[in-house]
């Protein structure tokens, strides 16, 4: 009896002492052997797992992620759930262990920890709502001031992935007044020059790097920082510094790819800063030469081809880009700025406009479409099949007249020069042709066989080579017009596109392309005869028909000179087109408008601009646009010393004296602010930037400009400004 009694009360004890302990480890217990345990439950179990998940998912994501080393790097790793999706079920893992902490730990001094992480792998998600509410309860209500700290950096860090810059900069000058420990000071400084390097603001970036890197220990990732400061050194002109940088690179453990395009950045530079080096005595030959970058060697082709242009060697420019675009292994990213480079140099410094047109439509067939150049080069692809057609107009119709104006013998002996130079040169690239094709069969027998037009190190195949297919097409239509796919379309009538001249006195033009048999033909025969009535055809020999070619001319030579105001942005040439139909053809009846497209096209020539408004407003007062000039003066004008300060600036650029005038507007912007004129002002200090400190300083005036007049009238001209800088500039 007493023995049963005693276990009774031993079980009672039990009971007793198991509740005591339960309520002692309560997670709403202040007590601290309930916080010890809950701290420790927290810690080693759901918010470890939870951190590791974590982890190995960034660990992915930075192996996933691919590098463009022809763009600007990013300093941090940019939150796309693109690239997250490969790693969903780690980040949804970790936001369910994360969530056990607050769920069953709430008195642990992880709970702040365990927030912030959920709000990450949110944000990683694109869940961007929850993501930022995680993120903004930490800092509403954490306990601990340094993972408050913790999470407005990581929000700071969201604002700039939504580009909502204000808010981040709002994130950033509160943290700026925290007392910040050694590693949030770290992410903080990162995150505040990602900032900055997103806005445009590359100054500001680098200098924020600069007191970031005694923060940094020696990793593959300090090195890719390196390497995205060196580059925003290079754009902003300061190339001994970005070289620094480019040479830190290769202290700190980089990977291959990384190393390679440092010291091929870096050899760049020293060419840039010492422009009589040899491109040949650089060090691009050892890189060439070695087997380690036999897929890189388009790359070097490429940077080669960027200096020659640098140096104004625009021949060798060519070629080593060609190299490039031929060196290219299925990099079809890098094979599209090559053709891009390419197209400019022939249309900016050749004047080769139909091969440039060839080069833009071979880099838009290779270019993807979310690469930030596309649509770009769209635009200016569409622009310039416009523009070659107008062009060829022109060139046609004026070679045309040219031989039109020829006494009957002399024209004659004209067009039989051009079949015979025609002919001669048929068959002579017939002969090379041929002899090439039997050498790469003789070269590609003696290695053992093998088709010599697909083997990798003989003569390539044209139909593999965009540019060339693209040449060639344009080659026929030229020669044959649009023609359907039928039997013998050769002996069809086709209109004649153009003409060439051979005796070296200045005619113009372009061919007559004629496709002959095999064998030459002979002087006297019918088929000569046959071509040289075919192209005395297309001559407009005729009154009417010399009126006809006229007015093709003076259309196209109007069209052209629009193409150029409006879609390729080149005023001057604008201006000389439009000068040439109003000499050309003086009863034009284009020329109220002519007038008022040279008003706009003489942005920096006031007396031009007031001497075409004063034309249009005398020859045509009740026209169109004369009421669009005259808006134009009394919509824009404004009382008061700005006007006057203005107009004495702008006669200072005008005159060319754009030192002086950057002086005064930048000594006194301040005060014009708030004014109705401050953003004109401002307009006019870019262009200023632009002819004084070159096309670097000319982006980042540009960018600051954006950012500061957000509502401004010029944003839309400016923007187009931005593209267009950004493109001539080129790759690196």
């Amino acid at each position: 009896m007493i023995d049963s009694f005693a276990f009774y009360i031993r079980r009672i004890a039990l009971f007793l002492t198991t509740i005591s302990l339960l309520a002692a480890c309560s997670q709403f217990s202040s007590r601290p052997g309930a916080i010890t345990f809950h701290n420790v439950a927290a810690r080693y179990n759901a918010y470890f797992m939870a951190e590791q998940d974590m982890m190995e998912a960034e660990y992915e994501m930075k192996k996933a992620f691919k590098e463009n080393y022809n763009q600007l790097l990013p300093i941090l790793l940019p939150m796309d759930s693109v690239l997250a999706m490969p790693v969903k079920p780690k980040l949804q893992d970790a936001i369910k262990k994360a969530s056990i902490v607050a769920e069953k730990h709430q008195n642990s001094k992880w709970i702040d920890n365990s927030y912030i992480l959920l709000g990450k792998s949110r944000l990683y998600l694109g869940e961007w709502a929850d993501g930022l509410e995680a993120l903004r309860y930490v800092y509403a209500n954490g306990r601990d001031e340094s993972d408050k700290n913790d999470a407005l950096i990581l929000l700071m860090r969201a604002y700039i992935e939504r580009k909502d810059y204000a808010n981040a900069l709002g994130v950033a000058e509160y943290l700026s007044q925290q007392p910040l420990d050694k590693t949030s000071v770290r992410d903080f400084y990162l995150t505040k020059a990602y900032l900055h390097q997103q806005n445009g603001e590359y100054l500001t970036s680098v200098a924020i790097l600069e007191e970031t890197f005694p923060f940094l220990k020696k990793s593959t990732e300090t090195a890719r920082i390196h390497f995205a400061a060196a580059q925003m050194y290079d754009r902003l002109g300061q190339y001994a510094l970005a070289n620094k940088h480019y040479k830190s690179v290769n202290r700190n453990k980089p990977n291959y790819d990384l190393g390679f395009y440092s010291s091929m950045n870096s050899l760049q530079n020293e060419v840039v800063l010492n422009p009589k080096r040899d491109l040949s005595d650089v060090g691009f030959d050892r890189m060439l030469k070695d087997r380690k970058n036999d897929d890189l060697k388009d790359r070097v082709y490429f940077t080669m081809g960027l200096l020659a242009e640098h140096k104004k060697e625009i021949p060798e420019a060519v070629s080593y880009l060609q190299k490039a675009a031929a060196a290219s292994k299925g990099n079809l990213q890098q094979k599209a700025y090559t053709y891009l480079q390419l197209a400019r140099i022939q249309y900016e410094s050749l004047e080769n406009f139909e091969v440039s047109k060839a080069y833009y439509d071979s880099a838009l067939a290779i270019l993807p479409q979310e690469a930030p150049e596309y649509r770009l080069v769209a635009d200016r692809k569409r622009a310039l099949d416009n523009f070659v057609t107008q062009y060829t107009i022109v060139s046609t119709e004026d070679s045309l007249q040219k031989l039109a104006k020829m006494n009957p013998a002399a024209l004659d002996n004209r067009i039989d020069a051009i079949i015979e130079a025609k002919e001669k040169k048929r068959l002579e690239d017939e002969e090379k042709a041929r002899k090439a094709q039997i050498a790469a069969q003789n070269a590609s027998m003696q290695q053992g066989g093998g088709n010599p037009l697909v083997n990798g190190n003989e003569r390539r195949w044209e139909l593999y080579d965009p540019a060339l297919v693209n040449q060639g097409k344009m080659d026929f239509k030229r020669a044959w017009g649009n023609r359907p796919l039928e039997d013998d379309w050769r002996r069809s009538s086709r209109p004649l596109r153009s003409l060439t001249s051979n005796t070296g006195t200045g005619d113009s033009t372009a061919t007559a392309g004629t496709q002959q048999a095999s064998s030459g033909m002979k002087k006297g025969t019918p088929e000569w005869q046959e071509v040289h009535d075919l192209l005395k055809k297309n001559i407009p020999l005729t009154d009417t028909l010399f009126a006809a070619s006229q007015k093709k001319k003076e259309d196209a030579l109007y069209n052209l000179g629009k193409i150029y105001r409006f879609d390729l942005k080149e005023s001057n040439r604008a201006i000389a087109t439009f000068e040439r139909v109003l000499a050309d053809f003086p009863k034009t009846q284009y020329k109220d408008e002519i007038y008022y497209l040279l008003f706009l096209s003489n942005e920096e020539n006031t007396a031009q601009k007031e001497s075409w408004k004063s034309k249009l407003l005398s020859e045509y007062p009740s026209s169109t646009y004369a009421r669009l000039v005259t808006k134009s003066v009394d919509t824009g004008g404004t009382s008061g010393n700005a006007v006057k300060e203005y107009e004495a600036a702008y006669k200072l650029y005008a005159d060319g004296n754009y030192t002086k005038a950057l002086e005064d507007i930048e000594k006194n912007l301040p005060a014009y602010k708030g004014g109705s004129m401050e953003d004109k002002f401002a307009l006019l200090r870019v262009f200023l930037v632009g002819k004084i400190r070159g096309k670097e300083a000319y982006a980042q005036a540009i960018t600051e400009f954006m950012r500061l007049y957000p509502t401004s009238i010029y944003l839309p001209r400016l923007k187009e400004m931005q593209e267009f800088n950004s493109l001539s500039m080129g790759k690196r």
